[in-house]
């Protein structure tokens, strides 16, 4: 049976695991950019979308209603939507604006627990099985003061990976997985500001030895896909990191 995949995104990550997914099965994309999610969706072949803020609730009931009316099931779930609020505030904890904080914590935590309980609440209604992969980010976890002290965003996707590792526990009963990947910094448009700047981009040569710079969309992408499918069945709860070895350099 081919497995439906609803990620959130329609760029970057999202995009590119939209891609690698299709190449076999459905994908059903919610983003904010319309015509984005309309060029990805014509793009994948077997695919559909829905425009939807994750982070409004009425929105995110009518995208995933959308889907399940689309294909008629959802398999996987892959929350990549988020917003980095540097521009708008966010910094080292003692600068931070309060905008900034309610703003990234309100895309990116609650985006992601707004998605998470409406599938989940399609899931347990029909005693489903189902596997959910949450975007965290390797800042969660592995911080780096100079060039990324985003304090609110990375408390952000902290807030991710408990509410994940939590709900793993809960629901593994029911043959629900959740998980989540934790990406080190990934060229995508999100991180414009960073390739932009050539002392992050020297910087990134030695912090991501292994990609000796950023990550492509499409390194993410590979784990992404392997933690979604089925075949991934035994893992639950796990934080993986796809870093580039951003948490073992200096």
């Amino acid at each position: 049976m081919k497995e439906v995949l609803l990620v959130t995104g329609s760029s970057g990550i999202a995009a590119a695991t939209a891609r690698l997914w299709a190449a076999e099965n459905p994908v059903f994309v919610v983003g904010i950019n319309k015509e984005e999610c309309r060029s990805l969706a014509t793009e994948l072949g077997e695919a559909s979308f829905a425009v939807a803020d994750v982070s409004v609730e009425p929105a995110v009931r009518n995208a995933v209603a959308a889907c399940l009316d689309r294909f008629g099931r959802i398999d996987a779930l892959f929350n990549v939507a988020g917003i980095s609020t540097r521009s708008a505030g966010d910094g080292p904890l003692h600068e931070c604006e309060s905008a900034a904080w309610d703003l990234v914590m309100g895309v990116n935590a609650k985006g992601t627990f707004l998605m998470c309980r409406e599938v989940l609440g399609v899931w347990t209604k029909s005693a489903q099985s189902g596997s959910i992969l949450n975007c965290g980010s390797v800042l969660a976890r592995h911080p780096q003061r100079d060039h990324f002290a985003t304090v609110g965003y990375a408390a952000s996707k902290g807030a991710i990976e408990a509410m994940s590792v939590a709900a793993a526990a809960y629901y593994a009963p029911g043959g629900i997985r959740i998980n989540v990947i934790a990406p080190g910094l990934v060229r995508t448009p999100m991180s414009g500001r960073a390739q932009a700047n050539p002392k992050i981009t020297e910087y990134m040569t030695h912090k991501q030895p292994l990609t000796k710079g950023l990550l492509r969309a499409e390194d993410v992408a590979k784990t992404a896909c392997f933690l979604l499918r089925s075949d991934s069945g035994p893992i639950t709860g796990q934080i993986v990191t796809v870093d580039g070895g951003w948490a073992v350099s200096e």
